[in-house]
């Protein structure tokens, strides 16, 4: 079997997250940077300092390029590729201005997303021989979660809900104003076309709950590890195909 395929960074996302950076980084002009000679050119290496999963080659060439057009990047590591400490990543020369202004935002989106990919890396690891799936959350830094979720595919993660527009996620607040699980699913079902419909439950008594009402997808919020042998129980001796997810503290270790 060959290597999975890398996921494709989302293209528009990366403009827009580099534009912002530089924005909020550079303003006006790199005041620092714009005392060097104009034709001054140089070379930088990147290396890492740690193991790690790289990820976000395509936001640091872009922070770069909206820089300075002329800067070279001779990559030694692939996006996604492991690295070991004092291994060098990649290699970048061209006029120093550009060099010295988009250093610190291109690092800091390499740093960013490689640090997500290697966490996701080492957990799914952790659940190799099973059949669980890791999900990424919401929780996510403002502007960035196109970026993120993007590195916990690199990982070999999976994405959870995008946002509250393509999922319907009904949680104990939605349900108490519902009436109830059964009431709150039948809303959902009725006004939610297609898009998928979760049912977050808090213990074992509402898990029995919401497999009466026909829930398809069941989070299970801050269950123990007994709990969730005790839902996947309970799930089975229904005989039904019902997914379940467990939610909060999770972690390498359990």
């Amino acid at each position: 079997m060959g290597k999975p395929e890398q996921p494709a960074a989302p293209a528009e996302a990366v403009r827009d997250d580099v534009h912002r950076a530089l924005r909020e980084d550079v303003g006006a002009g790199d005041v620092s940077a714009g005392l060097l000679p104009v034709d001054a050119h140089a070379a930088a290496v990147v290396v890492a300092r740690e193991e790690c999963v790289l990820c976000g080659r395509d936001w640091f060439e872009e922070v770069f390029r909206a820089c300075d057009e002329r800067i070279v990047i001779r990559w030694r590591v692939a996006e996604g590729g492991k690295t070991t400490a004092g291994e060098t990543i990649c290699e970048l020369e061209g006029p120093v201005r550009g060099l010295l202004s988009g250093e610190r935002s291109a690092l800091n989106f390499l740093q960013l997303l490689s640090a997500v990919a290697t966490q996701v890396r080492a957990m799914v690891k952790a659940l190799e021989g099973t059949s669980a799936v890791l999900l990424d959350t919401r929780k996510t830094l403002p502007g960035l979660r196109q970026a993120q979720k993007y590195a916990v595919r690199v990982g070999g993660g999976s994405n959870h809900r995008m946002g509250l527009y393509d999922a319907v996620l009904l949680k104990e607040n939605h349900i108490a104003a519902a009436g109830g699980v059964l009431q709150a699913l039948k809303a959902a079902r009725g006004r939610s076309g297609k898009l998928p419909v979760t049912v977050e439950v808090q213990d074992l008594d509402e898990l029995s709950e919401a497999l009466e009402a026909g829930a398809g997808w069941i989070m299970l919020d801050n269950f123990s590890l007994d709990q969730l042998s005790a839902a996947v129980v309970a799930r089975d001796r229904r005989g039904r195909d019902v997914i379940l997810e467990a939610s909060g503290s999770i972690g390498p270790d359990n």
